[in-house]
């Protein structure tokens, strides 16, 4: 199940009809009220989830998403009509998985949706890496793919999915150096098209949340980023 929470009649029927015909289970909402409402009774596989509502930002519901541990992993996408630069880092910022600025096409988001959803599933995340491999470990940073789960200094750390993955891509490729377009393709699954400013926004929280281990991602000027043991 999806859910979109967009206040738009037209987008909302659009998107959840387009949702249905492509194979998904979607409900649309037009107000916060009502989707909260919902999440009491069903917790949905991801979230499509519009910034400007008429009764609560959607950047506010995004927040208590992360902050609530059932929903914390929650796969969230904002679809809204700002665009700028400042607007999709803040909506990264607070934890969205994906940005999509309004006007979109229905296929795109569709293409998106999925790619999240792939990216957000740990067993075939888990599958599509060396399978020998389901544990990384980089100086106190212990990352625990089949559990997805990450330990520093024994201490467990929330992240987001996209997060996540682009931890455990740094430390696949430890001593690597990946340029800011190869991890855009690699975590986002597909071309995504986009400011490689996402994959700084995401490097900057990882920073933040790996505390003393976020000292092992190491920016290389011009390039990219890499991660080995300091």
């Amino acid at each position: 199940m999806i859910y979109l929470v967009e206040d738009d009649d037209s987008i909302r029927e659009l998107v959840v009809y387009t949702l249905q015909s492509t194979g998904f289970a979607a409900r649309g909402f037009g107000r916060a009220e009502d989707f909260w409402e919902a999440m009491n009774t069903e917790t949905p596989e991801m979230v499509l989830l519009d910034i400007m509502l008429p009764d609560e930002d959607g950047l506010e519901i995004l927040k208590k998403l992360r902050a609530c541990p059932a929903t914390e992993r929650l796969p969230v996408m904002m679809l809204t009509a700002k665009g700028t630069e400042y607007d999709k880092v803040i909506g990264l910022d607070s934890g969205a998985d994906d940005y999509l600025p309004k006007p979109f096409g229905m296929m795109e988001m569709v293409s998106r949706v999925k790619a999240v959803l792939r990216r957000s599933n740990p067993e075939k995340s888990g599958k599509d890496r060396d399978k020998e491999t389901s544990v990384y470990r980089i100086g106190p940073i212990t990352a625990d793919i089949p559990r997805h789960q990450v330990l520093v200094e024994g201490m467990p750390v929330t992240l987001t999915f996209k997060e996540f993955e682009l931890l455990c891509c740094l430390m696949e490729h430890e001593g690597i150096v990946l340029t800011r377009d190869q991890l855009l393709t690699r975590i986002w699954g597909y071309d995504f098209d986009g400011e490689t400013r996402t994959v700084d926004v995401h490097i900057r929280a990882l920073r933040q949340k790996l505390g003393p281990g976020g000292s092992c991602i190491e920016t290389v000027r011009g390039v990219g980023y890499k991660m080995e043991e300091i």
